[in-house]
C-alpha cells in the first residue's frame, strides 16, 4: 500500500498524533495504562461469534468508532463447520497485525516511506497435545514463523531494523514469549 506525501503523515500514521500520545504519557505515566477486552458467545458446536468495542484508556472508559464482530470456529477436519478461522489461527493474525503496526509507526516516526509490507505467519501445531494422546507435547504451538517483505525508500537494513524494533516492541510477542498470568473466572446459572 503507497503512503502519503504529507509530512504530517506518513504510511498512514498521524505522526503528530504519534508524537503527542508519547509526550502525554511522559507527563502523565497513569495515561499509559489501558484494558483492552473481547467479548465472546458460543453460536454451536465449536462455533463462536467474538465481538470487540468497548475498552479503557488514557484514565478514561471507551469505545472504538466501530464494533467489530467476528466469527471463529474449527475446520471441518477438526469436528467444526468452518464458519471462521480457528483460535490458533486468529493468535498468528495477531502477532502479524502487531508486527504490522508496530513497523509502519516505526518507520513513520524515523521518515521512512514504506511502499509494501507483507508478512506470513506461520505456526506448527500437533494435535497429540489439544486431544490429550502424548501429556508430551504442548497444547499450543511448537514453533511460530514470520516472514516478512518490507519495502521502502531506505536501505535494507534499516527496513529490517524496522522489524527488529517492531519485534522488541510488540504486545502481541510479548504475551506469546512471556508467561502472562490469565485467571478464568466462571458463572454458572
Amino acid at each position: 500500500m503507497a503512503s502519503t506525501r504529507d509530512d504530517s503523515s506518513r504510511n498512514g500514521v498521524d505522526v503528530t498524533a504519534l508524537s503527542a500520545t508519547a509526550d502525554a504519557v511522559r507527563g502523565n505515566p497513569a495515561a499509559a495504562a489501558f484494558q483492552f477486552r473481547a467479548h465472546n458467545e458460543w453460536i454451536s458446536g465449536t462455533h463462536n461469534r467474538g465481538t470487540i468495542h468497548d475498552y479503557s484508556g488514557g484514565g478514561e472508559e471507551r469505545t472504538h468508532e466501530r464494533t467489530f464482530q467476528f466469527d471463529a470456529d474449527h475446520p471441518a477436519v477438526l469436528a467444526g463447520r468452518d464458519n471462521g478461522p480457528a483460535g490458533p489461527e486468529l493468535v498468528l493474525h495477531a502477532l502479524a497485525s502487531c508486527l504490522t503496526a508496530g513497523l509502519a509507526t516505526a518507520a513513520a516516526a524515523r521518515g521512512i516511506r514504506l511502499t509494501e509490507v507483507r508478512s506470513t505467519v506461520t505456526g506448527d501445531l500437533d494435535l497429540n497435545g489439544v486431544l490429550g494422546l502424548d501429556p508430551a507435547v504442548r497444547n499450543g504451538f511448537g514453533q511460530i514463523t514470520v516472514r516478512f517483505t518490507v519495502t521502502g525508500d531506505a536501505p535494507a537494513d534499516q527496513l529490517r531494523d524496522l522489524v527488529e524494533h517492531s519485534r522488541a516492541r510488540s504486545a502481541v510477542l510479548d504475551v506469546l514469549t512471556n508467561v502472562v498470568p490469565v485467571t478464568i473466572e466462571v458463572a454458572t446459572v
